[in-house]
């Protein structure tokens, strides 16, 4: 049995941090901080020589007891929120920074895609910065000379390749970085956001060169935030949260616990009738999506059809309303849907609306779902405002049934409806 590529035990890694002083305030005050100041000093100056204490205001522990083995060829995942440990993770398996406690062990050549673009002058020409950041990288000048005509295309920079670099745009530049750390041939690599460069268009070909890497049989530990791309490539992942491991497992099941813990519970969200937000008369006491079985989901598939469902108490007869739901990607609205008629609720008691998503509808990647009640005749007045109350990570499984077929990159666009396309020859 072959030994993992990678194996941590008990990491930990300690960072203190500066706090501010308290000046006194008072001529008594002043004279005892002088008096007691070349102690205060001393201990100070000892103190940050070494750690003598685990817990304190001044003490941040970015990793904490995370353990995990990766084996030879896998692909592994690292999701989280921001300030988890991720990058600080992939810092001291790099050996950027050595750990507090526990050890890393790594079997094998490693490289690192952690800050893109690092070592590059902006003085020297792009010729120039591949040859010296691929050299910092750990590449040969052999290895270098093969792949420059493909780090050039894919960077497409080729007519200003002897320019330099302080003359080019920012994404010029993270490009021509990328494709320079992205032709390395390492037996493990460490990949922290870097599908995060560039256009959409160059995004696209980065995770298209990240599959290939995949699957060329190299170990490859991927931190992102864009949980389609974890999905797609990683056959498993690892969950932190506040520098702790606190799940382990299949891809799709991880991811779903991130999401679910950050927005709620998984494809739900509820209230009690104490803490339920609305005014006016209606309370809203729970939200939920859920597929067409019925079953609440914080992870689906293009082809799913999806129910949203508002749960809500009318403590006034004859209110005259109507809900509303707002989804969310990529920066900017996918959509907007209101229930066509302001229904007016006869009697006091709990009322559901259910908003149907076809399938084929959402594009792949992380959709938020704000939800409001309102009423717009006369002056507009809401009864719950506008909040964000749900995630959901739509996939595609690539079967070749979806709107994209058989084409294997990404499709532009925050909606993927399934059209028809007519072929027809003409004389």
């Amino acid at each position: 049995m072959s030994l993992p590529a990678i194996e941590v035990s008990g990491l930990g890694k300690c960072y203190r941090i500066g706090l501010r002083e308290e000046l006194p305030d008072t001529l008594v005050g002043s004279l005892a901080s002088w008096l007691t100041s070349p102690w205060s000093n001393f201990r100070r100056l000892r103190g940050l020589t070494r750690f003598e204490r685990e817990e304190g205001e001044d003490i941040i522990w970015a990793l904490r007891e995370v353990s995990f083995q990766v084996a030879e060829g896998e692909v592994v995942g690292i999701v989280g929120k921001n300030g988890a440990g991720k990058s600080t993770l992939l810092k001291v398996l790099a050996g950027i920074t050595s750990p507090t406690r526990g050890r890393a062990v790594i079997r094998g050549r490693i490289s690192s895609l952690l800050e893109v673009g690092t070592g590059f002058h902006p003085e020297l020409t792009g010729r120039e910065n591949v040859y010296l950041n691929g050299a910092i990288l750990g590449m040969t000048r052999k290895e270098i000379d093969r792949k420059f005509d493909q780090i050039v295309s894919f960077a497409e920079v080729e007519r200003f390749i002897d320019t330099p670099v302080k003359r080019y745009s920012s994404g010029m530049a993270v490009r021509l970085a990328f494709a320079v750390a992205a032709h390395l041939e390492p037996e493990i690599m460490l990949v922290d956001e870097v599908l995060a460069v560039g256009d959409a268009a160059f995004q696209a070909k980065c995770l298209g060169k990240m599959q290939d890497v995949a699957g060329q049989g190299r170990t490859v530990l991927f931190v992102s935030h864009n949980m389609a791309a974890v999905n797609r490539l990683c056959s498993r992942a690892l969950l932190l949260h506040q520098g702790r491991l606190v799940r382990e497992g299949p891809t799709t099941e991880v991811t779903a616990a991130y999401l679910s813990g950050s927005f709620g519970g998984v494809g739900q969200e509820e209230w009690d009738e104490q803490e339920s937000p609305g005014e006016g008369g209606v309370k809203l006491l729970g939200v939920r999506l859920t597929n067409s079985q019925g079953e609440p989901v914080a992870q689906a598939e293009v082809g799913d059809e999806l129910h949203l469902t508002l749960r809500y108490r009318v403590e006034k007869p004859g209110l005259r309303f109507r809900c509303c739901a707002t989804w969310y990607t990529q920066g900017t609205c996918a959509f907007s849907s209101v229930e066509p008629r302001e229904e007016v609720r006869a009697r006091p008691g709990i009322y559901s609306s259910t908003l149907v998503i076809p399938p084929h509808l959402l594009a792949e990647g992380e959709y938020s779902i704000m939800v409001s009640i309102f009423a717009s005749r006369g002056i507009k007045s809401h009864y719950v405002r506008p909040r964000h109350v749900l995630m959901v990570q739509v996939s595609d499984p690539l079967r070749g049934d979806s709107a994209r077929g058989d084409y294997a990159e990404r499709l532009a666009g925050v909606l993927r409806p399934r059209l028809r396309w007519r072929l027809r020859r003409e004389e």
